[in-house]
C-alpha cells in the first residue's frame, strides 16, 4: 500500500518537473512515506530525520518532507525535524509510471472501520473511502496496455469493499470483472479479514483464470480470548473452517497470514494455541509482529505484559514452524 501511494506521489512531483535523484545526497527534495503501524518503523524515520539534518548543512537547499500514516502525536514531534508534513490524502486520481515493474499495485479503498484494537489505520487514514470500480478498472486496462503482468487491488480490507456507483459490486464482483479485463496478466489482492470472506469470493477465486492461486488471510491469534481483545470478530473454529473450504474448493492454493505474538495478556497456553494453530494450518508463509503499544489504540489501556525477549522467542517458534511444514 505505502509502495502504490509512493509511486503516485513520485508522478505528482514529476509532472511538476521534479526528477529521481539516484543518490540522497544529489536531491534537493526527499520525501518519507511513512507507516505508523508498527513503533520500529516510526523510530527509523526518527533515524533518518537526523541523517537529513547532517545532509543540510551540505546542502542547504535541501527540504525535506513527510507524508504518509502518522498519529497526531507524532505529527507534533516530527514538525520541529521535518520542513513540512503533507496532510493524507486520496492519490485515486493520479495514475502512476509503475515503478516496480512487471507489477502495478492499484487501490481498491482508503482508511477502515474495523477498529482492531492493536491498529492505527482507521487514525491515521481515517474510515473507509471505496473508489468507483469504473475507476479501478480503468485503471486495470491501462497497466495491462502498458504491459504489467500482475495487478494487486489493494485495501486494509478489501473484501468490506462495495462500489460508491453501484451498491451491487462487492469485491467478489470486482474482481470477477477484473478477471475479465483482455491481457496476459495475473490478479492478486491483499488483505482480506476473515469475518466476510464469503462463498461468492471463494467461487470467484476458485473460477477465475486470472487469479492467482494464492491467498493472505490474517488470522493474528490463534486462541479465541486473545482474538477478542484484538477486536477480531471470528474465532479459531470459523478460521479453521475457512480454511478448509477455501482448500476444498482451490486444492494448490499457497496462504500466507498475519500473526502478532506478545499481545497484551497473552499467556504461554494462549501461544501454544496459536502453535497448534500453525501446525494444522501449514502456512506457506507468515508475517510475524512483536506486538508494540500504538498512542490511540484500544489496545495502550492494556498492560503489554509479555517481555520482549519472549516475544522474540515466540516470534522464533513460530518462524521454525513454517520453514519446516
Amino acid at each position: 500500500m505505502n509502495k502504490s501511494d509512493s509511486e503516485r506521489i513520485a508522478t505528482e512531483l514529476e509532472s511538476k518537473g521534479y526528477q529521481s535523484a539516484s543518490k540522497e545526497n544529489e536531491a534537493d527534495l526527499i520525501l518519507v512515506n511513512m507507516c505508523s503501524v508498527r513503533q520500529s518503523a516510526v523510530d527509523r524515520v526518527f533515524g533518518l530525520a537526523l541523517k537529513f539534518n547532517k545532509l543540510k548543512t551540505e546542502n542547504p537547499k535541501l527540504k525535506t518532507v513527510l507524508t504518509g500514516c502518522i498519529l497526531k502525536q507524532d505529527k507534533r514531534k516530527f514538525r520541529k525535524i521535518f520542513d513540512s508534513i503533507w496532510s493524507q490524502r486520496n492519490y485515486f486520481n493520479i495514475i502512476p509510471e509503475y515503478k516496480y515493474k512487471p507489477t502495478a499495485y492499484i487501490p481498491i479503498s482508503n482508511g477502515c472501520n474495523n477498529f482492531c484494537t492493536y491498529c492505527v489505520v482507521p487514525l491515521t487514514r481515517g474510515p473507509l473511502v471505496c473508489r468507483s470500480h469504473q475507476e479501478i478498472l480503468e485503471e486495470v486496462k491501462k497497466a495491462v496496455v502498458r504491459g504489467i503482468k500482475e495487478i494487486w487491488l489493494l485495501g486494509q480490507n478489501v473484501n468490506d469493499y462495495t462500489s460508491p456507483m453501484e451498491s451491487a459490486i462487492n469485491f467478489s464482483q470486482l474482481l470477477k470483472l477484473t478477471n475479465d479485463v483482455p491481457g496476459d496478466f495475473q490478479v492478486r489482492f491483499t488483505s482480506p479479514n476473515p469475518k466476510n470472506f464469503s462463498d461468492e469470493l471463494i467461487e470467484v477465486m476458485a473460477q477465475s483464470k486470472r487469479v492467482a492461486k494464492y491467498l493472505h488471510l490474517p488470522v493474528q491469534s490463534g486462541d479465541n480470548e486473545i482474538l477478542k481483545k484484538m477486536n477480531r470478530p471470528y474465532t479459531v473454529e470459523q478460521y479453521k473452517d475457512l480454511i478448509k473450504k477455501i482448500r476444498e474448493e482451490i486444492p494448490d492454493i499457497n496462504l500466507s497470514t498475519d500473526v502478532i505474538v506478545g499481545f497484551p495478556g497473552e499467556t504461554e497456553e494462549q501461544f501454544g494455541n496459536t502453535v497448534k494453530l500453525f501446525k494444522r494450518i501449514k502456512f506457506n508463509l507468515a508475517y510475524i509482529a512483536k506486538y508494540s503499544p500504538r498512542p490511540g489504540t484500544a489496545a495502550l489501556r492494556m498492560k503489554d505484559n509479555v517481555p520482549l525477549e519472549e516475544k522474540k522467542r515466540r516470534e522464533k517458534i513460530l518462524r521454525e514452524i513454517v520453514v519446516k511444514k
